[in-house]
């Protein structure tokens, strides 16, 4: 298994339309392996495709209950949310949109059709933070960022805060 580079804002792959996982193979196992490395070790609970420079339709999460507890993640290709119930304000932060943490509102219950690793078609109905964690996640497949659902304030101050990072000292 290897980590790999986490792509940040604004970096254009965070943007691009991904594509549907149509071959699962032992390339694609070792890839969720790599992003699932990758995602405990920034340290995150879910990891999008393109967050790694992958375009494809392809989420890691994290299962585990607590944070000391061991490594156990699901994998979940091509997720499409196909319900979704009430919603809910909660705190988001995310790998590719570093130093921000702002309050997000978000579904706070969803049903999720997607497929396992194996190509096998599955559905999940999950709520509350699990059910952020999706959106999060699923939200990147599509081109979106959590800085996308801020106000125009906060989004324009981070945007300045990350042009004074590029400029020379």
């Amino acid at each position: 298994m290897a980590i790999l580079k986490i792509c940040t804002y604004p970096d254009p792959v965070l943007r691009k339309e991904t594509v549907a996982i149509t071959v699962f193979d032992e390339k694609l196992v070792k890839l969720t392996e790599d992003m699932a490395e990758t995602m405990y070790d920034a340290p995150g609970i879910g990891l999008a495709a393109p967050q790694i420079g992958e375009s494809l339709k392809l989420v890691v999460v994290s299962t585990a209950r607590r944070e000391d507890s061991k490594q156990e993640y699901m994998v979940m290709a091509n997720p499409e949310i196909v319900e979704k119930e009430e919603s809910q304000v909660d705190e988001e932060g995310c790998l590719s949109v570093p130093e921000l943490l702002a309050m997000v509102k978000r579904y706070r219950k969803i049903k999720v059709n997607y497929q396992d690793i194996n190509g096998e078609p599955c559905s999940m109905t999950v709520e509350d933070r699990f059910a952020v964690v999706l959106q999060h996640e699923i939200d990147h497949l599509n081109g979106i960022l959590f800085l996308d659902h801020l106000s125009s304030l906060k989004r324009n101050l981070y945007k300045k805060k990350v042009k004074k990072w590029f400029l020379p000292r």
